[in-house]
């Protein structure tokens, strides 16, 4: 047989072999029965996938998870939180949805798992994840991420620089003329996660909450719904202080340019997560059990935190996670916990008595 032949045919049936195993193989430590799901899957052949996070950051994470499962289409499309939960429960009322969803805006997610929206599906990998992160295998926290202050370091004097709630107060309150304008947040009014912070700050330390947003009202601090626009505008100098960040954009941001920097708050440090579940409604289902299972992974995870969106995973807090962060262990972490504890705030009369308590808050001059 002509040897050139005899090559290409080699080559094929190793490409063949090389895709079977890729589309069928059962990650180590998994059940043997996993390899029916893989077929299952396989058989689906799609997947669509519903996300906050931007799909540039996770480009390299789809790929990952398109070269172990070379079968499945994967159609990712990402949206702002309040975008993500108002076209999903308006498709699902439809009959068709998004397969996966994932979110920031933890209180949201943790409505449509309440709702009835989410499939029950007991990961292979929730052993490793603490108990704040999961609930009654439905939602499942997939990053642990610090909430930070942020600010420019060029025109920020270190020896002002926050490093506690309580600092960040007095800070607005000694200096309200010099910071006019400078300090900038979430509006809890317009942005999901930044009324999720805010009320959980509230829960944590109610009176130097309070005391802070008193503080950013006489420093007319500027408010924004989109976490792109702060670092931007604190990055060129129009502000200098950023509350209550989204950690992992502002250190992905520190190391492209270390003038934005950032701080821990050592008194307390929130930890967010972004819950995934499995849609109740999902056409893929088995598909989307693979990508949830390969986020909660031990590769998946390294790869997320790449992107700065720290490991939830207790097996690598030390060399992916929160404690691998500069100054972490000098700050006590509060985990936002993943269940219905969410919910509570999400009551729309409770909602406006508290965004009414916001707005006096912030003009009491």
């Amino acid at each position: 047989m002509n040897k050139r032949l005899v090559l290409s045919l080699a080559l094929s049936i190793f490409a063949l072999t090389g895709e079977a195993q890729a589309q069928t193989s059962v990650p180590p430590g998994y059940p043997a029965a996993y390899a029916e799901l893989i077929e299952a899957a396989n058989k689906e052949g799609a997947l669509s996938i519903y996300s906050t996070a931007d799909a540039a950051e996770v480009s390299e994470l789809l790929t990952q998870f398109r070269a172990l499962y070379p079968k499945l289409k994967v159609e990712y499309a990402d949206q702002n939180s309040t975008e993500l939960y108002s076209r999903y429960v308006a498709e699902a009322a439809a009959g068709a949805t998004a397969d996966l969803i994932w979110s920031s805006a933890m209180d949201l997610q943790i409505k449509l798992v309440n709702d009835g929206y989410a499939m029950t599906y007991a990961s292979p990998e929730k052993s490793a994840l603490p108990d704040w992160a999961k609930w009654k295998d439905q939602a499942y926290g997939t990053t642990a991420e610090p909430i930070v202050f942020a600010y420019n370091k060029r025109l920020v004097p270190e020896a002002d620089v926050p490093r506690s709630h309580a600092d960040f107060a007095r800070l607005l309150a000694a200096q309200p003329d010099a910071l006019k304008g400078k300090v900038t947040s979430y509006d809890p009014e317009r942005s999901g996660v930044g009324f999720l912070y805010v009320t959980q700050d509230v829960q944590i330390s109610p009176s130097t909450t309070w005391d802070t947003v008193k503080a950013m009202g006489k420093a007319s601090a500027k408010f924004y719904t989109s976490t792109g626009a702060m670092i931007e505008r604190v990055v060129s100098g129009e502000h200098t202080l950023a509350y209550n960040m989204i950690g992992s954009y502002v250190l992905q941001r520190n190391r492209k340019d270390p003038n934005l920097s950032f701080v821990l708050p050592k008194d307390y440090t929130q930890v967010m997560s972004r819950i995934a579940f499995v849609s109740a409604k999902a056409k893929n289902p088995a598909s989307a059990k693979l990508f949830l299972d390969f986020i909660l992974s031990k590769a998946g995870q390294v790869e997320l935190a790449r992107h700065a969106m720290t490991s939830v995973r207790d097996d690598l807090q030390e060399t992916h996670g929160i404690k691998s962060l500069p100054g972490a262990t000098e700050v006590t972490l509060k985990p936002i916990r993943v269940g219905p504890e969410l919910l509570t705030y999400l009551d729309q009369i409770t909602r406006l008595r508290f965004l009414k308590q916001w707005q006096r808050a912030l003009a009491a001059n």
